[in-house]
């Protein structure tokens, strides 16, 4: 719904709030819970689901996730690094998809 996913949205982010991953940029309430519909839309039937604490210092944090198909496959996974504001609420969220690349060996 909508109108619940802006509520939501405003509850947790703040108002100049900015959301970036390798295919979205957003900033506020309205521009994250925009790029949300159009993820429910285009990946109908899959779910996010976070794969691990919640770790934070200061005002930063970080998380991994995934998105998942309804039979349980793994579409994509990644990390999210964030800043959250004097208020608690979200202030900015980086998206990464995929694992860190490595080195080669020299």
């Amino acid at each position: 719904d909508a109108g619940t996913r802006r509520t939501l949205a405003e509850k947790a982010w703040a108002a100049d709030a900015r959301y970036v991953d390798p295919v979205s940029d957003v900033t506020g309430a309205g521009g994250f819970a925009g790029m949300v519909a159009g993820i429910q839309e285009h990946y109908a039937g899959h779910s996010v689901v976070r794969t691990s604490a919640i770790d934070q210092h200061h005002d930063q944090i970080r998380f991994e996730w995934e998105l998942r198909a309804a039979d349980g496959a793994v579409v994509v996974a990644g990390v999210d690094y964030g800043e959250l504001a004097p208020d608690g609420r979200l202030q900015s969220i980086t998206g990464f998809f995929g694992p860190v690349a490595q080195e080669e060996a020299a």
